[in-house]
């Protein structure tokens, strides 16, 4: 039997993969990697009847132990930018040094890879693990993820704010970007996990059905709102004064210029279909996406 490992398994997406994979082939083939057992999300692993594994991505111990008996491994990026290039070479070199099959990996889609472009930090280190898992020998199936619809409202605020605000305030000038729901990410990745053999060596860019830029986002919001919001792309120099001004820390103005810029260099304008052809339907469009959050 092909068992199935998610990691990242109580954070947003690799828990939807979970329920939705669950939906498909039940509980018995999957097992979910947690950093502990005590977590509330673990409890309700074990209460659900997955199997729980232990394992940290800063551990390489935990790893190979968690991945002892695993065919297929979800791998889900680390959030931390700056640990992540140990943290997914302990995860490749674990998988491979346990047993693993098959690695699944998170990935983001690109156009510049140069050490000049806005998101070169988080570029190189897809890149770098994209490397990693195909020069291990494992059969892979890598899955660039465009930006998640769900940072739309993360840059931009919730809905109380936008009504006193009245303003989307991002510099991402004209560039547009193929956001996509997580549900779509989730549904898309436990098809393929379903049946993972039919997708072993393959690449696949997961973009949205449109693109849309945040001018076209503040028209949304303005329809859904019924106010007049409006768009303003300033520059870096006066976005991050504004936002220290206002107490964001270092970190969050700095993580929201890198892309915001990445954006602005059309990092994000893509419209390979993979994601549809996996759906066998359309993505969810930023319209359906604004009315659920804002309306």
């Amino acid at each position: 039997m092909n068992k199935i490992l998610i990691t990242g398994a109580t954070g947003n997406l690799g828990s939807e993969v979970a329920k939705r994979l669950n939906d498909k082939i039940g509980t018995n083939s999957i097992a979910v990697l947690v950093r502990t057992e005590n977590s509330e999300k673990a409890k309700q692993y074990h209460t659900d009847g997955f199997e729980v594994r232990v394992g940290d991505y800063d551990d390489y111990e935990t790893l190979t132990n968690a991945f002892t008996g695993i065919e297929t491994l979800y791998f889900v990026s680390g959030s931390d930018l700056n640990k992540r290039f140990q943290q997914h070479k302990n995860v490749v070199q674990a998988a491979k040094q346990a047993g693993v099959k098959h690695i699944l990996y998170t990935s983001t889609v690109r156009k510049d890879e140069s050490e000049k472009a806005p998101l070169h930090l988080v570029v190189n280190a897809h890149k770098q693990t994209e490397l990693w898992i195909q020069e291990s020998g494992l059969a892979y199936t890598i899955l660039r993820h465009n930006l998640y619809s769900e940072v739309v409202s993360m840059f931009i605020g919730d809905k109380t704010q936008l009504q006193k605000s009245k303003l989307v305030y991002l510099p991402t000038a004209n560039g547009k970007t193929a956001f996509v729901a997580r549900e779509d990410f989730a549904e898309a990745e436990a098809i393929i996990l379903s049946k993972p053999e039919k997708h072993k060596n393959k690449i696949y860019e997961f973009n949205a059905s449109a693109t849309v830029s945040f001018s076209d986002i503040a028209m949304l919001l303005s329809e859904t709102l019924r106010e007049d919001i409006q768009y303003v792309s300033p520059s870096v120099t006066e976005f991050e004064a504004t936002l220290k001004s206002m107490g964001l820390p270092d970190a969050i103005i700095s993580l929201t210029t890198m892309f915001s810029l990445g954006i602005a260099n059309g990092e994000f304008d893509k419209t390979e279909n993979d994601l549809e052809t996996i759906l066998g339907r359309k993505t969810k469009t930023m319209a359906a996406y604004i009315k659920d959050v804002y309306q």
